[in-house]
């Protein structure tokens, strides 16, 4: 499985952006998809993730801000951020979860997002 990150950038904060990430596989079925991210001296994080029926789970830091969704059609989750803040400052990493007789991870490359002040 491969995964190739996209939407990352400079914001000011109130800003928005969107995080795509697509995912090309030939085998397995994807459980589980979601968001990490890392800020710089600070552990990997969760964002947000969503399951194969849709349910999602958010971090506190970013409910009601950030909306996290996906296209099983494309295998490709987003991240819809709003109200971006200068806390919100990270790489973000895709994770998916592939079902292959035993559940896989695999992250993508990453992608930077700056929120100035």
């Amino acid at each position: 499985v491969q995964l190739q990150a996209s939407g990352g950038g400079l914001v000011q904060a109130g800003g928005s952006l969107r995080l795509s990430c697509a995912a090309s596989r030939s085998v397995g079925v994807i459980e589980q998809m979601g968001w990490y991210r890392q800020a710089p001296g600070k552990q990997r994080e969760l964002v947000a993730t969503i399951n194969s029926g849709s349910g999602t789970n958010y971090a506190d830091s970013v409910k009601g801000r950030f909306t996290i969704s996906r296209d099983n059609a494309k295998d490709t989750v987003y991240l819809q951020m709003i109200s971006l803040k200068p806390e919100d400052t990270a790489v973000y990493y895709c994770n998916v979860q592939l079902w292959v007789g035993v559940s896989r991870a695999y992250w993508g490359q990453g992608t930077k997002v700056t929120v100035s002040s």
